[in-house]
């Protein structure tokens, strides 16, 4: 990303401090400092949209109108085919509001005990917004997805929600066995990214 974006400060609608560590390490190489909301005292959008975009528009200009700053958003989640697709956009709230990384995963490990190897196919998915300005009325909007299955217990303790019980069949082990710098060049996330520098650039 050059030009006019390099040294642009961007707020993160996002309090999780694995996604801003993940995204500031896929910035690293970019002139571009991304800021956590919580440095701006921002509390957590309310996520009622029904897709995952939705819930990242809905967050980016939360996150933008209080910080007067431009907003990167994402909305991410795991989606399990034997599940119909859930947990999906309730990904981080899949045991109930508040849960922890581990709880969520937890329960979906319970609903999957039945799922052979073979139908346990997953993918996680990425919507990834940034708005120029919180009345932006055409965000960027990019998207990453990342195929794989699901284990049958956590392995590993790289990485952060759904990542020990995601298999990456590239590399034969799960997504928190992968050193970070592999994991973004793969992950749904460093794909959404990836697209956004691009189109940043354009």
């Amino acid at each position: 990303m050059t030009g006019h974006h390099s040294g642009e400060r961007i707020v993160l609608a996002s309090n999780n401090a694995g996604k801003v560590r993940e995204i500031n390490q896929l910035l690293a190489s970019e002139q571009i400092t991304v800021v956590a909301q919580k440095e701006f005292n921002i509390p957590d959008a309310i996520e009622d949209g029904l897709s995952f975009v939705e819930n990242a528009i809905k967050k980016a200009r939360h996150a933008s109108s209080l910080s007067g700053l431009p907003a990167i958003a994402d909305d991410s989640g795991i989606e399990v085919d034997a599940l119909n697709g859930a947990p999906g956009i309730y990904s981080a709230r899949f045991a109930g509001p508040g849960a922890s990384d581990e709880e969520n995963l937890q329960k979906l490990l319970s609903r999957m005990e039945e799922i052979p190897e073979a139908k346990r196919t997953a993918r996680f998915q990425c919507l990834m917004v940034y708005m120029r300005h919180s009345e932006d009325p055409t965000p960027i909007i990019c998207q990453g997805s990342w195929e794989g299955r699901i284990l049958f217990e956590p392995q590993g303790d790289n990485g952060f929600g759904y990542d020990p019980i995601f298999y990456v069949p590239t590399h034969d082990c799960s997504s928190a066995q992968l050193a970070p710098e592999t994991k973004n060049s793969l992950s749904h996330r460093g794909q959404a990214l990836k697209a956004l520098m691009q189109a940043l650039s354009a």
